[in-house]
């Protein structure tokens, strides 16, 4: 079934919206539930989505990948936190950052009960519902294993950092200034998805097990 420009966005920008903005404010409660009330201050612990959105990065940029067919990129703005105000900030930094690929997984498990459910809705949302959960489900796999790249800023970078020696996480740590470009590099160069890919077929197995 080919779907229009405006069926496409109708599907997923439920999805795509939610799956950024519950992952951003993971990492907010987490931070606070350790010790960080920096984004709590700022408002920036919040389901509303008005609070997250970054128009590039979660409307423009998923939108284009979704319709160019890539693999789903985009982001939110990120919410604020002071690792150093954590309890213990080297190792409560892993949980912090954790937090917003594990809400990603536990999003895509809903959207894989909503497919199942589906099949039994009456026939007026069935296929709507079905394809809105197809996307959600798919999203939030993406969005969760891109995350999980140990390359900082991205949350497998700091997992990394809070899980390597003194000696090796602080170089490896430096490697943020240049992360979005190589993040860059690798999307366009085809090496992201090659990478992604095999991690990204395992997970949706992971899931269908479950499910």
């Amino acid at each position: 079934m080919e779907l229009s420009l405006i069926q496409k966005i109708s599907i997923y920008a439920l999805p795509v919206i939610f799956a950024i903005t519950v992952h951003e404010a993971a990492h907010g409660y987490a931070a606070k539930y350790f010790g960080d009330n920096t984004a709590d201050k700022l408002g920036r612990i919040s389901l509303n989505p008005l609070k997250h959105i970054d128009p590039f990065g979660t409307i423009l940029l998923p939108a284009l990948t979704i319709m160019l067919g890539g693999i789903l990129f985009g982001w939110a703005k990120p919410v604020p936190v002071n690792f150093a105000a954590l309890r213990n900030p080297k190792k409560d930094m892993l949980w912090v950052a954790a937090a917003g690929p594990a809400s990603n997984f536990v999003m895509a498990i809903f959207w894989a009960v909503m497919l199942k459910i589906s099949v039994s809705a009456p026939e007026v949302i069935q296929m709507p519902l079905a394809l809105m959960a197809q996307a959600g489900v798919g999203i939030n796999i993406v969005l969760m294993v891109l995350n999980l790249l140990p390359l900082p800023p991205l949350d497998g970078g700091r997992i990394a950092v809070s899980l390597l020696p003194h000696h090796l996480a602080q170089p490896f740590a430096q490697l943020e200034r240049y992360g979005f470009f190589i993040l860059i590099a690798l999307l366009f160069s085809g090496i992201l998805g090659k990478i992604l890919d095999p991690v990204i077929s395992l997970v949706y197995s992971l899931i269908a097990g479950l499910v």
